[in-house]
């Protein structure tokens, strides 16, 4: 139930805006903290994938319902934060977040659509709004092949996106994400937080368990990581679950210091 009073600011940036790198439009909103006109304060931004699914009731296969949890997180003195939520491409969704190439799915889109989102999405969002625009306060995530091309993003971007919220990735499109973590070299403290589901396709949780196991090596080894893996013994590849991690998410990420 929201938290009257409190519900973010839902704007809609533009319906279609211009994605050059891909030559399409995705429509982009913002949710701003409620009080955000009322206030000069500049706020950490974390950009999402699916924005479909991410506060729309009606999305066929539910959604995260994020406005309803920044309401309550906001009551909570917890809602400093701006979401930027990219609506996916459809039809085109996995070409789009797919940063490799898949057999069945071809040459994927992925590196063009990170590209977009560092050269274009980024400085629009820090010139439109009041944004805290360092490494710290810059955040990425999503879930699926949302939750992969996030984690790619983080992991070829060293130095641009310093928060990580990465829910069910589908790691079993190619064994090179786990070469590009292994391989990832934070230049600065990365923040990045992991969940899967026991109840989710038959490799989803060991798929997560390895890459968790990888940056566990790494943060051994010294590199400025601060990892946290949640698992849920009861979770599908659901929007219900990607509804209940969110908020705790949230905290440990951008509030937990």
């Amino acid at each position: 139930m929201t938290v009257t009073g409190f519900e973010p600011i839902i704007k809609v940036v533009e319906e279609a805006y211009e994605i050059p790198h891909l030559n399409a439009t995705r429509k982009i909103s913002a949710l701003l903290p409620y009080n955000y006109y009322d206030t000069d304060k500049h706020y950490p931004v974390l950009y999402l994938q699916d924005g479909q699914n991410l506060f729309n009731p009606e999305a066929p296969y539910g959604d995260w319902a994020i406005d309803k949890s920044m309401a309550k997180l906001s009551e909570e003195g917890l809602g400093d934060l701006i979401i930027i939520a990219v609506d996916h491409g459809e039809n085109e969704r996995i070409s789009e977040y797919l940063p490799y190439y898949h057999p069945r799915f071809g040459e994927g889109k992925g590196n063009f659509y990170i590209q977009f989102v560092i050269e274009k999405l980024i400085p629009y969002v820090n010139k439109t709004f009041r944004t805290l625009t360092d490494f710290e306060n810059t955040g990425i995530g999503g879930s699926s092949m949302g939750g992969l091309i996030s984690l790619h993003a983080g992991l070829q971007n060293p130095g641009v996106f310093g928060k990580l919220m990465i829910f069910s990735p589908s790691l079993w499109i190619s064994n090179t994400i786990f070469k590009h973590t292994k391989s990832f070299k934070p230049l600065e403290e990365s923040k990045i937080y992991l969940y899967a589901g026991g109840k989710e396709s038959i490799e989803h949780l060991p798929n997560a368990q390895r890459l968790g196991g990888i940056i566990k090596e790494k943060m051994v080894k010294g590199h400025h990581i601060d990892f946290h893996f949640s698992i849920n013994d009861d979770g599908s590849h659901s929007e219900i679950y990607w509804r209940e991690e969110f908020p705790k998410a949230v905290k440990w990420l951008y509030f937990n210091s």
